[in-house]
């Protein structure tokens, strides 16, 4: 926050408790509650997808010119981007019309974010001098070094699922369950989001909004009601 308040000023809205994997989820069920914690600093009883709904549509007096989210714990890499309430918070800003970045710190232990900080300052006050495209969202992971070897473009790489259920019984007899597993691993592929993490770089990953798979209209076509 302090690195970016060095190019413009900064409103924070962030969810109030930690929101892993809340993807693109809103609460529809209960009210939203915003808890004033600092100057310009406001804590959401909600997702992150919460958090610029009504950040943009109801909280500020204008549109921000950027939506910033992160810097995530943890890499949003590949297919993880579908979970992600980092991404998921970015992609909401690009579909309510104002350009987005979703940055990642790529490690699940406590770091130092200085290095990650300046990554973010670098591209936040490049995109702010650029005519960005309609719904421009773009996906930044950052490797956890003390000094970054550079930036490079690159798409999603893809994940290797080890992912496990666990099943256990509560003290009742009632069977319960965990969603487990290892750390993610990942296809060993040149050019990926991935790649470019293992090797020291910053990898940068422009995503689409529409999800429609143009190339299997033909096939779809030759479906007929019976």
């Amino acid at each position: 926050i302090g690195a970016l308040e060095d190019l413009a000023e900064v409103t924070v809205v962030a969810p109030l408790t930690e929101q892993s994997a809340a993807s693109h989820a809103l609460t529809l069920h209960r009210p939203l509650r915003i808890k004033e914690v600092g100057e310009r600093r406001y804590g959401v009883e909600g997702t992150p997808t919460d958090c610029v709904l009504v950040a943009i549509r109801s909280f500020l007096k204008e549109p921000p010119d950027l939506v910033v989210s992160g810097i995530n714990q943890g890499p949003n890499l590949g297919e993880d981007v579908i979970y992600s309430g980092t991404v998921a918070a970015a992609m909401e800003g690009a579909l309510l019309g104002v350009p987005a970045m979703a940055l990642s710190l790529a490690s699940w232990n406590p770091n130092d974010f200085r290095e990650s900080a300046r990554v973010a300052k670098s591209l936040t006050q490049q995109l702010l001098a650029q005519n960005l495209p309609d719904r421009f969202l773009l996906n930044v992971n950052i490797p956890p070094l003390d000094k970054v070897h550079g930036l490079r473009v690159a798409p999603l790489g893809s994940r290797v699922y080890s992912d496990s259920i666990i099943q256990k019984t509560d003290p009742r007899g009632r069977d319960y369950y965990w969603i487990g597993g290892t750390e993610p691993t990942w296809k060993d592929a040149p050019d990926t989001d991935f790649k470019a993490i293992e090797e020291g770089y910053v990898s940068m990953t422009p995503l689409l909004m529409d999800l429609t798979r143009q190339a299997h209209f033909p096939f779809i076509e030759e479906l007929e009601l019976q």
